[in-house]
């Protein structure tokens, strides 16, 4: 990897890592692109994104196209890049789809950073859908760029296994952790002739689409375990006396019960009558306009009753 030209691109914290690593590994990354600065708070000041501010920490130019495809600014964007002549572009949770002529471009093609052990979990959300639906492993995979989503032949792999009550928030960090490590081997070995990429196995694809804020409405009529991997997965939420109600964290349990679905069965221990007679225990809840709490902090300030029900 020393002494190859990069381009990074990337938007996200999680990016961050990998353009840190690249930018210590002695590789000259010459460009960084980033999404446009985006509004934020009540006087919609416009925010760097996190992949710009390490640029900016590391001295290293930026560039931040509306788009890569058309208009003035792919234009612009594609004189720079072929001014630059990398040897290889490195996206990570960019947020843009690259137009052929860029894929092209570099002597060692593009390099993704992608969240899943593909062919699984291709797509924009690999991280909560893989929580969602029950994996207890996923990982990291470079590749290399094709036209398709997530579709092009991989260079390296690296796994982890998911905690049983691991937030998509810790599993995010560790990924982008691995990520950060597997992209500078990825690239050393493109450049020593060492790696041999593999097909994908489109048959053993799956999409992992984009999260919908519905998707953390918790419904007690389902069984515990589902509302356990919501919870892990995106942050489940409901309401209690009428008031919004945020869980940030749960444990499930071996203990059965044949209550109403939502109805609180213990205050103390905040647990919660599930569907099919499972009971979920909340660890980590924020009220309306309250501080995001552990439940032993929260049940000494909130006085709750065994009966009470969730939803209503």
């Amino acid at each position: 990897m020393k002494n190859m030209k990069l381009v990074f691109m990337g938007t996200p914290d999680f990016a961050v890592p990998c353009l840190a690593a690249l930018a210590a590994g002695g590789a000259e990354v010459a460009a960084v692109f980033t999404q446009p600065d985006k509004p934020s708070g009540r006087k919609y000041k416009l925010v760097p994104t996190p992949v710009k501010k390490k640029a900016i920490e590391l001295a290293i130019p930026v560039y931040q196209p509306a788009s890569l495809r058309k208009g003035e600014d792919a234009e612009e964007a594609m004189k720079v890049l072929e001014e630059i002549q990398p040897d290889c572009i490195v996206v990570a949770a960019y947020g843009q789809i690259l137009p052929k002529a860029i894929l092209d471009l570099p002597k060692y093609g593009c390099v993704n950073v992608h969240a899943s052990l593909l062919p699984k979990y291709r797509g924009a959300a690999p991280i909560q859908r893989c929580i969602l639906d029950g994996e207890t492993e996923t990982g990291v995979t470079i590749m290399q760029m094709a036209e398709g989503l997530d579709t092009g032949d991989m260079l390296l792999k690296g796994s982890l296994t998911i905690g049983a009550n691991e937030t998509a928030s810790e599993l995010h960090d560790r990924l982008s952790e691995l990520g950060a490590k597997l992209i500078t081997q990825a690239l050393q070995g493109l450049k020593d002739g060492t790696i041999t990429p593999e097909p994908q196995d489109d048959a053993l694809s799956c999409y992992a689409g984009m999260i919908t804020k519905d998707m953390s409405a918790l419904d007690f009529s389902k069984p515990a375990v589902q509302l356990h991997r919501t919870i892990c997965a995106l942050t489940g939420f409901t309401t209690l006396e009428g008031k919004r109600f945020k869980v940030f964290r749960s444990e499930l349990t071996d203990k059965t019960s044949d209550a109403p679905a939502g109805t609180i069965l213990d205050p103390e221990q905040l647990l919660v009558q599930c569907g099919e007679g499972t009971v979920l225990r909340l660890t980590e809840v924020q009220t309306e306009g309250g501080k995001r709490l552990a439940v032993s902090d929260f049940v000494r300030g909130k006085k709750l009753t065994a009966g009470q029900c969730f939803g209503e």
